[in-house]
């Protein structure tokens, strides 16, 4: 990656008022992106849809499909990794960059501090406590029926319902909690030389300041991925790379 934009540069931030005007607007710019530069979007897409299928398969491989449910509710938590590299196409269009696949394949590991793979230690580290809490949740209300993961007749039963409700309000929270983390501090990684500590604590300040904007924004990704998930992935392929190219441009607007 260039270091063109590192002179005069502050490593951090006070993050400025957002409005819903400006997430149509990273919308736009987003979808402008990817319309620009599609290869890139449709690459870094097709990773993220062969993961998700190998989950399902392999699951279904392995006699516990009912699985994939907590498990698919906890993969939009790595859509922003995948989009990091779509943040560097964003960038480099910004900044007048030509667009080649070694920096952009780069960009994935960050400046090269490692403090982007400190926050993807950190993601995986609550990605396996929310599978420890989707069993747990599912102990306190299936245990006692003798039904098991084998089965998706399961959900329908009433302690299935129950189990969902609360497990979709529990990884809510699990879910509100990362992107309130990685929605500002994986772009500032990318274009700053900050720690990551620091990132986080400004991205989490941006959601606080902008809230009611985050979390109508939070809502639009959780919302889109989902739909785009139901057609075997195959949405993924246009929403992945405009949310991720939208996102640079939010926290453009976001981080002065």
């Amino acid at each position: 990656m260039s270091d063109e934009i590192l002179p005069g540069t502050p490593p951090a931030a006070s993050p400025r008022t957002l409005s819903e005007a400006d997430l149509r607007a990273a919308l736009h710019q987003g979808w402008d992106d990817f319309r620009a530069a599609p290869a890139f979007g449709l690459f870094f897409a097709l990773v993220y849809v062969l993961g998700g299928l190998g989950l399902w398969f392999g699951l279904g491989a392995a006699g516990q499909p009912v699985w994939f449910i907590p498990i698919a509710a906890g993969f939009p938590l790595f859509a922003p990794f995948a989009a990091v590299g779509l943040y560097e196409v964003s960038r480099r269009r910004e900044a007048g960059e030509p667009l080649d696949w070694p920096p952009v394949l780069s960009a994935l590991k960050g400046r090269g501090d490692g403090q982007l793979a400190l926050i993807a230690v950190m993601v995986l580290i609550v990605f396996g406590f929310w599978i420890i809490l989707a069993r747990g949740i599912f102990a306190i209300f299936m245990a006692r029926t003798g039904i098991g993961f084998e089965t998706m007749g399961m959900l329908w039963s009433a302690g299935g319902v129950s189990m969902l409700l609360v497990g979709s309000i529990v990884g809510a929270l699990v879910a509100l909690f990362l992107f309130s983390v990685t929605v500002i501090s994986l772009p500032m990684l990318l274009e700053r030389e900050v720690d990551f500590v620091t990132a986080m604590i400004t991205s989490v300040e941006t959601v606080r300041l902008n809230l009611k904007v985050m979390l109508t924004w939070a809502g639009v990704i959780a919302g889109l991925l989902f739909v785009s998930m139901i057609p075997a992935f195959l949405g993924l392929f246009v929403v992945l790379p405009v949310l991720g190219h939208a996102t640079w441009h939010l926290y453009r607007r976001a981080i002065p």
